[in-house]
């Protein structure tokens, strides 16, 4: 990897050399996980106190309500945890009847939310400093308040938009009737006290106490089905990682329920295929990857859920060599096409990355899904509450579909790269949809083509949506665009204003000599700090 940075794409950013380091997508989330290093935290102390500081400081992408992922690398092994929350007990088939898709606002989208257990978990196995301690810079700025960015103040007034009539919403996130604007102090109270109780019990209170009797009492309020007991029974799982090499190097994802077995699919694809041969830019090279991504993708959305309930096609089916040889064999370079799933023979997101200078690096993620999530609130705690329910399917027969207990498909994913199994690159990328091919880019571009994290954070980037439809950002080269155009592909720009569909990126790279360097997306208020 060049581990300088020629811009060679629209973005003056430099990278961040250091021995402890912090990367994520708010500049005073980035401070709070830096202050933890300098009182002599790890990564993963680190890791927890940026999360907690994002839950205040950008709340148009995630909160207490939020679901949460991470891959860990602890100085000797690899460890990936899934805290995703399940579906209430009450959800069943019949609860969504008559309707043609799963409710995507409101309390009848909600799920247990995962990400303050992740936080505990983690600070349980791995911490170094007390838990109470971690989270003191996310109660600072919500109890003093924080002064809103212009483009969180963007989001946050978008959000109120839509979600403005939802129980709760108003009163926690619009005071005075209105969204906050850039340059204004916002400051959250009820957060504050929450986070509080958060830290007081190592995230009991959530779960079991004050805060679950709470949600449960609102969730009765309004008929919905989230109950103490719900709450009660969530667990973090150490689920390990799925992997897949190319060139020497392994990109490492959560298994299902999440997207990230698409990234491992798309790369198996491209192993069979000359993508080695061409520039990092080139038309043929675009083209090969948005081919295999589709493939991916279709197989994606068939067959990957909970993985439980994944008992006709198993992950390992989806990853055999043999199976994604045989899918890079339906990719035709002069043309695209359209691609449907294939039959295996068996059978608002935010983001952050720490590494310090013991070894430990955490790539971590957690989100509401869409923005505000559900954009219900609980009164007086300051918890907005997800809207994964959304990622079930009433379809009968798929192994997606709703049920009590049942995780939903999910669409944040943290990555990490090693090479001969040693750490090499813990990072992510943001939005929905994109992520998984956002890995797939990041990966290629650092680990491939050797450029460097600042340098793959910069470089444009595209996105599948439907059929032959590929969305792209306008800085990505003319010629390529029309090539592409010419092969079939149904371009799409997105313009500045909707290009945070491409994702915010964040990335750590561990140097050959020792200490990291870290590159952050100049789409987001994205910073990377070390000491």
């Amino acid at each position: 990897m060049n581990l300088g940075y020629n811009p060679i794409y629209p973005s003056h950013r430099s990278a961040v050399f250091a021995d402890d380091i912090v990367s994520t997508s708010h500049p005073l989330a980035a401070q709070a996980g830096l202050s933890i290093l300098a009182q002599g935290g790890n990564a993963v102390d680190a890791a927890l106190a940026t999360a907690a500081a994002l839950t205040v400081v950008e709340p148009t992408g995630n909160g207490l309500g939020s679901d949460a992922f991470a891959i860990l690398w602890d100085g000797q092994e690899l460890h990936g945890l899934n805290s995703s929350g399940a579906a209430p007990a009450a959800w069943t088939p019949n609860r969504f009847s008559g309707l043609d898709q799963m409710p995507f606002r409101g309390w009848e989208s909600v799920t247990v939310p995962g990400a303050v257990k992740a936080w505990a978990e983690l600070s349980r196995r791995f911490g170094k400093l007390e838990f109470e301690q971690l989270l003191m810079p996310a109660i600072k700025y919500a109890e003093d308040g924080f002064i809103v960015s212009p483009i969180i103040a963007s989001l946050w007034q978008r959000g109120a938009d839509m979600l403005k009539q939802q129980p709760g919403f108003s009163d926690a996130f619009m005071p005075d009737g209105k969204a906050p604007v850039a340059g204004e102090r916002f400051k959250n109270p009820a957060l504050a006290r929450s986070l509080r109780l958060i830290a007081q019990t190592k995230g009991d209170a959530f779960y079991t106490g004050e805060l679950a009797v709470r949600m449960a009492a609102f969730a009765k309020q309004h008929e919905a089905a989230l109950t103490v007991n719900d709450l009660g029974t969530h667990q973090p799982e150490w689920c390990g990682t799925i992997q897949q090499s190319f060139d020497g190097f392994e990109l490492h994802e959560i298994p299902p329920n999440g997207q990230g077995i698409a990234a491992l699919m798309a790369l198996g694809i491209l192993h069979h295929t000359p993508l080695r041969e061409m520039p990092v830019d080139d038309a043929d090279a675009y083209h090969l990857q948005i081919e295999a991504m589709k493939l991916a993708t279709s197989d994606l959305h068939k067959y990957v859920a909970d993985q439980r309930f994944m008992t006709a096609v198993t992950p390992e089916a989806l990853l055999d060599p043999d199976y994604l040889k045989s899918r890079a064999a339906q990719i035709d370079i002069k043309s695209a096409r359209h691609q449907a799933a294939g039959v295996p023979k068996h059978g608002g997101t935010v983001y952050l990355t720490t590494a310090d200078r013991s070894g430990m690096m955490v790539s971590f993620i957690q989100s509401n899904y869409s923005g505000f999530g559900s954009g219900v609130v609980v009164p007086e705690t300051g918890i907005s509450l997800q809207n994964r329910g959304a990622g079930f399917t009433l379809q009968e027969g798929h192994p997606n579909r709703v049920g009590p207990g049942k995780r939903p498909f999910h669409t944040i994913i943290p990555g990490f790269l090693t090479r001969s199994g040693k750490p090499q690159m813990s990072f992510g990328v943001m939005g929905g949809p994109m992520q998984a091919q956002g890995h797939l880019q990041m990966a290629l571009r650092t680990q491939l083509w050797g450029q460097s994290v600042q340098t793959a954070a910069d470089a444009p980037r595209w996105r599948i949506t439907q059929g032959l439809e590929v969305a792209c950002e306008p800085t990505l080269p003319q010629d390529v665009l029309q090539d592409l155009a010419d092969r079939g592909h149904e371009i799409k720009l997105e313009t500045p204003d909707s290009a945070f569909g491409f994702g915010g990126a964040q990335l750590i790279h561990r140097l050959p000599g020792g200490g990291y360097v870290a590159g952050s997306d100049p789409r987001k208020d994205g910073q990377a700090v070390g000491v």
